[in-house]
């Protein structure tokens, strides 16, 4: 499985980040490109530590997302259209360089911590090991890169 803690694969994410441009449209989704770069910066900042999620959720959620869980970083394709938090629904107009250039700091802040071993609980799907938190790192860029077609 791909992973951010890879630097062929990282550098691969970054280059295909660079085809995009500010008139580059999705195949599927409401988001423009400069709101899919938002929103993929998300994920990135909460595994960093930079943001916390307020979303809280009970038991009998808890055990719904479990059976998820192994989706977020296995082989298999994302489905299109899947939910998000609502922290990361981007609806506001965003501005594409600036946008661009954040979400490639990120990826690349992320991927120099492959020596990392302990990393924050997923808000919503709990306790993920290092390897489950790069894999699910590429796929989650991976997936909106693919809906944007590069």
């Amino acid at each position: 499985m791909n992973t951010l803690f890879n630097t062929k694969e990282t550098l691969t994410i970054v280059e295909r980040l660079k085809q995009l441009n500010e008139n580059t449209t999705a195949q599927w989704g409401k988001m423009d490109v400069a709101q899919m770069l938002k929103h993929c910066q998300g994920p990135l900042n909460i595994a960093l530590g930079h943001e916390k999620l307020n979303t809280k959720i009970g038991f009998i959620q808890k055990t719904i997302f479990s059976f998820f869980k192994s989706s977020l970083y296995n082989d298999k394709p994302w489905k299109h259209n899947l939910p998000t938090a609502k922290e990361f629904i981007i609806t506001s107009p965003q501005v594409f360089q600036t946008e661009q250039e954040k979400l490639i700091q990120l990826i690349e802040e992320f991927s120099k911590k492959s020596e990392v071993k302990t990393w924050p609980n997923h808000p919503l799907f709990g306790y993920f090991t290092p390897q489950q938190w790069g894999q699910m790192q590429y796929k989650h860029l991976d997936h909106h890169l693919t809906q944007f077609n590069v």
